[in-house]
């Protein structure tokens, strides 16, 4: 086979794994155009892991564009971490004394710097913030409870290839994207886990440019943590 009939058999996934890279590139940047991309991307890939007979991972871009709706809706509202109190706070300090407040965002610009410099691209009033104890421990019960329940029912009811594995990467994503559209900075260590170990089962089923894209992941997931860790929320 040659690259021009390659291509022609993959274009789906070709474009899903373009798509997909487009998006971790606007989650860096924390641009919200990253949420009508991941639809995109989730999409395609319910097409590309059915006929891979990753199902589980094919649920998990269900969850997936249920996620980017909520995701973008929060990002925009600013919902559940009083970032638009805050914000208009800060506008009626600046107004009733512009002085003040010129000196109060300057402050603040040197803090957060590069941080500010993507909000600026429009993604909306969420802020970035850590991850706390307690949200921590519920998360991993949960991710205990959802990695055995996936388990038992690609081993018992399947064919999957992959449970075990499988079963991993759509718990451990499905916590990460609940993390990234709550923006929970930590939500970076889960998505190089769950890249690391995507690379490793998609060589295996022969998905080359899923390969490619879930490499790119891991690369850009580490840039990810450093960028994120600048606009942090004190």
């Amino acid at each position: 086979m040659n690259v021009s009939d390659w291509i022609a058999t993959n274009w789906i996934e070709i474009f899903g794994a373009l798509s997909g890279i487009i998006y971790v590139f606007l989650e860096i940047r924390q641009n919200i155009w990253l949420w009508p991309v991941g639809i995109v991307t989730s999409a395609v890939y319910i097409v590309v892991f059915f006929a891979s007979k990753f199902y589980a991972d094919m649920s998990l871009q269900g969850y997936y564009l249920v996620m980017s709706c909520i995701g973008w809706y929060w990002w925009v509202k600013g919902t559940g971490h009083g970032a638009q109190g805050r914000g208009h706070r800060a506008q009626g300090e600046e107004h009733g004394a512009q002085g003040a407040g010129h000196r109060a965002q300057g402050e603040e610009h040197r803090a957060q710097g590069t941080g500010h410099r993507a909000q600026g691209e429009g993604h909306g009033g969420l802020q970035v913030t850590r991850l706390r104890p307690l949200t921590g421990l519920v998360l991993a019960a949960v991710f205990i409870l959802s990695y055995t329940g996936i388990w038992f029912i690609l081993s018992r009811f399947t064919d999957s290839p992959v449970p075990g594995w499988d079963s991993f990467i759509t718990s451990l994503s499905a916590i990460a994207t609940w993390m990234l559209a709550r923006k929970i900075y930590e939500h970076w260590y889960l998505w190089i886990a769950v890249n690391a170990a995507s690379v490793m089962i998609f060589v295996a089923r022969g998905l080359y440019p899923t390969v490619i894209l879930y490499a790119v992941y891991l690369v850009m997931s580490f840039a990810g943590l450093k960028v994120w860790k600048r606009s942090i929320s004190a």
